[in-house]
């Protein structure tokens, strides 16, 4: 490893909301550690400067979404794209962590040596195409978990045969015509949930074409308690307490579901009797197959898509795809469809760690053969962390509370003088599992690629923001999982001085292939030791 390579204390990977946040953790509870933040693109904000499809919005509120020590002041809770994009830059402006951002670096490599206890990574310049190298003691990655070059389209029989223009939301531009357009968005999920009702503003009609229905759920996109707050109270205060409000309010709503599926079923349809006119068919186009929250659900602010539907200029069409025509797409029905522009919200394409290759001391590792420890951790990987948010909340929720822990395990090591530290799993019988418990269709295409988790603490990964607070804040570092070490002086260059990783024995993939029955958390305990978790501080930062 050449020693003339610049060198950082940490590397983040990803400029976007939850990389922002890593760096604001790192300058406020390591202020002495240096660090870069390396993106691929040549703009900051990730997910919020990728997408540019009409209606582009969060699917969470932003008192949750938001960050802790930034407060979300805007009246919408429910906030455009733009908004959000502004909000994530400006306080990357604010807090001087925009000058700490390298653009136009895509990490491919992170080369681990246990001898040095550093991290040697290879980015490629995505404007030169040169490479550069840098090295780092800790690598924090927080670059989600899709691919950014494209989204996930299926074969369409025919598709090439289609006369209009045929566009994934990802790869929208301000070329794209659809005003007074005939319009045929293919999805059911969070993507097409959201472009239907802002192409019907201009459209002349819009078709929402699934071939199975998800849940769909309304909620008012200004919170009125925030705003009353926001006027009486102090930024933060009122901040805090609509934060805790809402996490409080997203853990029963999934707490009800994993217990009592039927009932939870009962209030969403009730919802839609009320949003849709009498007549509509909820059980074609609204009733899933699957229990809420074995998929993530849809939230639509204000009813703008059971609007859209209710006056016509939107409907929806449940059937399966049976080709592609030169003036639209025939159903399997039987039923044809016309469209002079077809957009296909069917997905995303997963990826773990951004895709880079990861070496430890000359060993290629599989991340797919990994353990992830606490949801943020590999096992066999030193100095190495990953945000990963929740699947039932807002994402950045959890990507904050691994800045906060891994900021706390930087200060432990420095004051034991370790050099780096390894997650172990010394259990031979622990029977993996997927490592995200999740019926959707992007979910288990790619999750044979990601890590898995075992059936119990440290290595089990909890969608609980109150049980992960006690989990990261006041759990031991030292917990006889996670391994400390020191590099001996006398050692110059081993090939390695780790001990071997057990391998986990490999889980079936097809046990995903339901409606959620793999690796299910029933839901007990969720809100345990509320006491304890009243008392914390609100938390802010996922995609």
């Amino acid at each position: 490893m050449d020693r003339s390579l610049e060198h950082f204390d940490v590397l983040i990977v990803g400029a976007g909301l939850s990389g922002i946040g890593a760096g604001y953790h790192l300058q406020d509870k390591c202020p002495t550690k240096s660090y870069a933040i390396l993106e691929a693109r040549e703009r900051s904000g990730g997910t919020w400067d990728l997408f540019r499809y009409p209606g582009i919005r969060s699917d969470s509120d932003m008192h949750t979404l938001g960050y802790a020590f930034r407060p979300w002041d805007n009246p919408k809770a429910i906030a455009d794209g733009g908004s959000i994009l502004t909000y994530i830059r400006s306080t990357a402006d604010d807090y001087g962590i925009a000058e700490k951002i390298r653009f136009n670096h895509r990490v491919r490599g992170a080369s681990w040596s246990s001898a040095k206890a550093r991290w040697e990574i290879e980015a490629e310049r995505t404007d030169t195409g040169e490479t550069v190298r840098l090295t780092c003691d800790f690598l924090l990655c927080c670059c989600g978990y899709y691919r950014y070059d494209h989204g996930f389209t299926p074969h369409f029989e025919g598709l090439e045969r289609f006369g209009g223009r045929i566009v994934h939301p990802q790869h929208w531009s301000d070329d794209i015509d659809y005003e007074n357009r005939r319009v045929i968005v293919i999805g059911s999920g969070a993507t097409a949930v959201t472009l239907v009702p802002a192409l019907a503003e201009k459209a002349a009609h819009v078709t929402m074409l699934q071939r199975s229905p998800s849940y769909v759920v309304s909620l008012p996109a200004e919170d009125e308690l925030a705003n009353r707050l926001r006027r009486k109270l102090p930024a933060k205060l009122a901040y805090g307490i609509v934060r805790w409000k809402n996490v409080l309010l997203m853990l029963l709503s999934f707490r009800l579901s994993r217990r009592r599926p039927e009932l939870m079923k009962k209030l969403i349809r009730k919802g839609l009797e009320r949003a849709l006119p009498p007549s509509y068919d909820i059980d074609t186009h609204f009733t899933p197959r699957y229990n809420p929250w074995d998929q993530r659900m849809c939230l639509v602010p204000d009813g703008d898509l059971f609007e859209a539907l209710s006056n016509g200029r939107a409907s929806m069409v449940t059937d399966r795809i049976d080709a592609f025509t030169e003036t639209g797409v025939s159903l399997a029905s039987g039923t044809k469809l016309e469209a002079d522009l077809i957009v296909t919200a069917t997905g995303l394409d997963l990826v773990p760690l951004g895709g880079m290759a990861v070496t430890v001391d000359g060993r290629e590792v599989s991340i797919a053969e990994t353990l992830a420890y606490r949801g943020m951790m590999l096992s066999g990987i030193p100095n190495l962390a990953v945000a990963f948010g929740y699947t039932n909340a807002s994402w950045t929720l959890k990507c904050d509370l691994t800045c906060e822990y891994v900021c706390r395990l930087l200060r432990h090591m420095d004051a034991h003088g370790y050099s780096f530290c390894i997650p172990e799993n010394h259990d031979p019988f622990l029977a993996p599992e997927p490592f995200i418990d999740f019926s959707s269709g992007y979910v288990v295409r790619a999750i044979h690629k990601f890590p898995r988790q075992g059936p119990k603490p440290p290595w089990r990964l909890h969608q609980n923001y109150a049980r992960d607070i006690v989990s990261l804040r006041l759990s031991r570092l030292e917990d006889g999982v996670l391994q400390f070490r020191r590099i001996p002086a006398h050692v110059a260059e081993p090939s390695s001085i780790l001990p071997p990783t057990p391998t986990p024995t490999p889980t079936p993939h097809s046990a995903l292939e339901h409606d959620g029955a793999a690796a299910r958390d029933d839901g007990r305990g969720d809100v345990a030791s509320l006491d304890v978790v009243g008392t914390a501080d609100a938390q802010p930062d996922p995609r």
